[in-house]
């Protein structure tokens, strides 16, 4: 798991400090959801996807590292990952996940190599 794996450096059009919540999500072939939450703490970015009746309404996190395009004007965050890799990915709980380090690791492991495993 690398630190680039939970930035936003590689994401063009992302604004430092930017507020993502309510944006809309889209994966490499198709919609996913919306962002309910995100952070932006260096080293340690991501955001939480709501992805409604598509998945029965899990939230999927997805490490910053993950978001390739931001456009503000459109209020969408485009991800590097495919709908079954996002569909596939750990459980997220945020009552349970939020500050756990060996989430974050699960997380950083499936999404880690460039392709979801």
């Amino acid at each position: 798991m690398t630190e680039a794996m939970w930035g936003y450096e590689g994401a063009e059009g992302y604004a430092a400090g930017a507020d993502l919540t309510g944006y809309r999500v889209e994966a490499t072939d198709g919609h996913i959801g919306k962002v309910d939450k995100h952070t932006v703490d260096v080293g340690a970015g991501y955001i939480v996807v709501d992805t409604g009746p598509w998945i029965f309404g899990r939230e999927v996190l997805l490490p910053a590292g993950t978001v390739t395009r931001v456009d503000d004007q459109e209020k969408t965050v485009w991800v590097n990952r495919t709908q079954d890799e996002v569909k596939n990915s750990p459980e997220y709980d945020k009552d349970k996940h939020a500050d756990d380090p060996a989430y974050r690791q699960q997380v950083g492991g499936y999404y880690g190599n460039g392709t979801a495993v």
